[in-house]
């Protein structure tokens, strides 16, 4: 069976798909394979998730399991974050944050460290509370937040073993409301990028990197917009209020964007980009992202400016997010506040490659991370230098993974 992934860019190598219809049955998969590797919704733009052979998880039972008292839900972690929104509407109970996209799975999200936005919100990885982890040895070991592995095994990406189970943090639901506002002056954006930023729970700033900033989106809770005056949702700093609805890439339809113009709604049918209802088709585009410190944002921002004329060919559209802080090893927000910079990539191939490596190259004096599940061009060695946890992390991939049976190449070229 030929797998590709979402985007259509990568054909998987893997001559066989797996899809166990037991726990029973998994662990005869993991024990009597010499390499394999989860596969998830499939929106990673390079070969993290490809092996000799995969395994998919969904079918297997969702097993969605709320306990709002402790504030958690355990679930199967091939359920996406659109279907456990739904299954989470009759408890009343939400999640911290969503990424863009409500069509990934869980497992896959947490183990790549992917995020929403928001300067006080860690990445989706951090509402982690704990994780079942089946070993090569097929011995399944429960981690809690606070045992010794944990921090290190949550972003997994895929190298310790098959996360069978795993149980977030929730908290009551919320409500929040939506807006957009177009055309912020370079000028205006880097004078008050703090206040910017801050403005809302989750701020996305989208450009070409050329005039100006095309849209600013705001998502914040409503019953912060209700304590305090709304002059700001006229303007922004000079940048106006959208008077319809908006796709973050000009001139593209905003019929499967979520809702905007300040209408009020469930946190589910805010926080992403896009509708839970929306299935996205496999597209014609590539992605990247660095993750950089917070502290440097000016000045990575301006090194940015300065690829506009280049990037302009190849590129559909930048966004810039905010995200917080965390303690998870080979998470790229490792103990430092970060500035995301998102690229979406029209799909030219190596010319997208050459100047993915060439950002990287400009902005290397602030040690970009990548984004694991997207392009990025960075050597072993120089992630090794800004991945602080790297030996530990690699130290107990040894230990749960003896038989290399969840390497492959992307981790071997990655990590060499």
């Amino acid at each position: 069976m030929v797998e590709r992934n979402w985007a259509g860019n990568l054909t998987y190598a893997a001559a066989t798909v797996h899809r166990p219809r037991s726990f029973e049955e998994l662990h005869a998969i993991v024990a009597g394979t010499s390499r394999v590797r989860v596969l998830g919704t499939r929106h990673c733009f390079n070969d993290i998730a490809d092996s000799d052979a995969l395994v998919r998880l969904d079918g297997l039972p969702e097993d969605v399991v709320v306990d709002a008292a402790a504030g958690i839900v355990g679930l199967n972690p091939a359920v996406t974050y659109g279907r456990l929104a739904e299954l989470l509407q009759p408890t009343r109970q939400a999640l911290h944050n969503l990424a863009s996209l409500p069509h990934i799975s869980v497992g896959g999200a947490i183990a790549t460290a992917t995020h929403g936005s928001g300067q006080r919100l860690g990445n989706l990885a951090t509402a982690v509370a704990a994780l079942d982890l089946l070993r090569s040895d097929g011995e399944v070991v429960h981690l809690e937040r606070g045992d010794p592995d944990f921090d290190g095994a949550v972003v997994g990406l895929g190298a310790l073993g098959v996360v069978t189970r795993v149980w977030l943090d929730v908290e009551p639901e919320y409500r929040m409301a939506q807006h957009v506002f177009e055309h912020l002056s370079w000028d205006r954006c880097l004078a008050h990028l703090d206040e910017i930023l801050g403005i809302g729970d989750s701020v996305s700033l989208f450009t070409s990197w050329t005039t100006d900033v095309e849209q600013v989106w705001v998502k914040r809770r409503t019953d912060e917009l209700a304590d305090e005056a709304t002059g700001w949702l006229d303007q922004l700093h000079g940048a106006t209020a959208a008077t319809e609805d908006r796709h973050p890439i000009i001139g593209t339809s905003a019929e499967h964007c979520t809702p905007q113009l300040g209408r009020p709604g469930t946190w589910a049918a805010r926080l992403p980009h896009f509708r839970m209802g929306f299935t996205p088709s496999s597209g014609d585009e590539l992605q990247s992202e660095l993750l950089l410190p917070r502290s440097a944002a000016l000045a990575v921002i301006d090194t940015m400016r300065g690829f506009g004329a280049a990037m302009a060919p190849h590129l559909l559209v930048s966004e810039i997010r905010t995200v917080a802080a965390d303690a998870l090893w080979m998470s790229p927000q490792y103990e430092r506040d970060t500035i995301a910079l998102h690229c979406t990539w029209r799909p030219h191939g190596a010319a997208v490659v050459e100047l993915i490596g060439q950002i990287e190259t400009a902005l290397a004096p602030w040690a970009p991370r990548p984004h694991w599940g997207k392009l990025f061009t960075i050597d072993a060695g120089t992630i090794a230098s800004r991945v602080p946890r790297l030996g530990d992390f690699l130290d107990l991939v040894g230990r749960c993974d003896p038989r290399g049976t969840f390497r492959n190449t992307w981790f071997e070229r990655t990590f060499a």
